[in-house]
């Protein structure tokens, strides 16, 4: 291809919106894509290490495929302490004489691009590509004067690193998510700090089952099942004396439940407390998965599910697993028929409201 679109960043994380931006961009322009990471970038002070960032950057474009898209590593390998785009675009100019440059920016750089190193200069090497975005208003004047051309695309979703790194969303190749989990990075250095070593592979054994069942059942927010599924069990280990305090002043009407499911409502606190969850969805599903409720959500169904089959619990729950793969709600109805039945061999009472209000909603009754 003859064009060539220089898109550079931190990627801390890449996540989907990067890769549909760069598929329209590649499209749409007939352009090749070389993603350029910044060692040190100037307005940004990345949270992961370099090499970190580039080896997510890598998962995911070997993941993407595409023939297109490629890694430069000029900036990653200066010596320089900032990054200055002037410096990648003559080098990138230099290295392809005969090719068009576009460079690919964000939207929300697009009004501070006068303050950018030789921003004229940039100009004159490069077409600068920009993206709109609904929640960045756009400096007319600044597009004209450097003559920025728009990518006439708006489908790269809501999603953005900081997003990811807080947890808000996980819209990323799951390569990277892996990778995320296996080096606590971001959100999952937080939940390392408050959860014990065991609980917290059962956690992540629930949300990446909690995900591929939501995912395979074609739930539009299954990714939110991930993030539920991760938190769920966060308020496993606060002291009975702190989370009766937590019940008596955040959940007044469930301040009697039974000792054994007051995690659930501290959870649902703590993850929006401690991660600034504030979806109603997945704060239902972590308040309410251990006694399930009547008229639970399709993610509180997956997530109930999810918590008693993962594949760690240590038996064969292959046959639920698959249950639920095939069909979340007739799934939900084996896994709550099977736990009520273990409940009550195990002697355990079933008889708080919670639980048997949900019992006898979906299976009847509750014996």
């Amino acid at each position: 291809m003859e064009n060539l679109i220089i898109f550079g960043g931190s990627f801390d994380p890449i996540h989907n919106g990067h890769l549909r931006i760069a598929h329209a961009a590649s499209l749409l322009l007939n352009a090749d894509i070389v993603f350029v990471p910044a060692r040190g970038p100037r307005w940004k002070d990345p949270t992961s290490k370099p090499e970190e960032r580039l080896e997510m950057l890598k998962l995911a474009l070997k993941s993407d495929d595409s023939p297109a898209f490629s890694i430069d590593l000029f900036e990653m390998n200066s010596n320089a302490e900032v990054n200055y785009t002037i410096d990648t675009v003559r080098y990138f100019k230099k290295k392809f004489p005969g090719r068009h440059l576009y460079l690919l920016i964000g939207a929300d750089e697009v009004n501070a691009f006068p303050k950018w190193k030789e921003p004229e200069a940039i100009c004159e090497l490069a077409t600068p590509l920009y993206v709109s975005r609904p929640d960045v208003i756009l400096d007319d004047a600044v597009l004209a004067r450097f003559k920025m051309r728009r990518l006439p695309y708006d489908k790269s979703g809501p999603v953005s690193s900081s997003a990811v790194r807080s947890l808000q969303c996980v819209d990323v190749p799951i390569p990277v998510r892996d990778y995320i989990e296996k080096h606590d990075l971001y959100y999952m250095a937080k939940l390392k700090a408050m959860e014990k070593p065991n609980r917290l592979i059962h956690s992540l054994s629930v949300a990446n089952l909690a995900y591929f069942i939501a995912q395979r059942n074609r739930c539009e927010d299954y990714q939110n099942a991930y993030i539920a599924g991760l938190l769920h069990d966060v308020g496993k280990d606060v002291p009975l004396d702190k989370a009766h305090a937590i019940m008596k002043e955040t959940f007044p009407e469930y301040a009697d439940s039974p000792d054994w499911c007051l995690h659930q409502f501290i959870g649902a606190y703590m993850a929006n407390r401690d991660f600034g969850i504030q979806n109603r969805n997945i704060l239902d599903a972590i308040e309410f998965h251990a006694t399930g409720k009547p008229h639970m959500s399709p993610i509180g169904k997956i997530i109930y599910s999810a918590d008693k089959i993962e594949p760690t619990r240590g038996y064969d729950s292959q046959e639920l697993i698959n249950d639920c793969l095939k069909n979340y709600y007739v799934g939900f109805l084996a896994v709550l028929a099977a736990n009520r039945d273990y409940l009550q061999e195990q002697g355990y009472s079933l008889n708080n409201p919670l639980t048997s209000a949900c019992m006898d909603l979906y299976l009847g009754d509750h014996k």
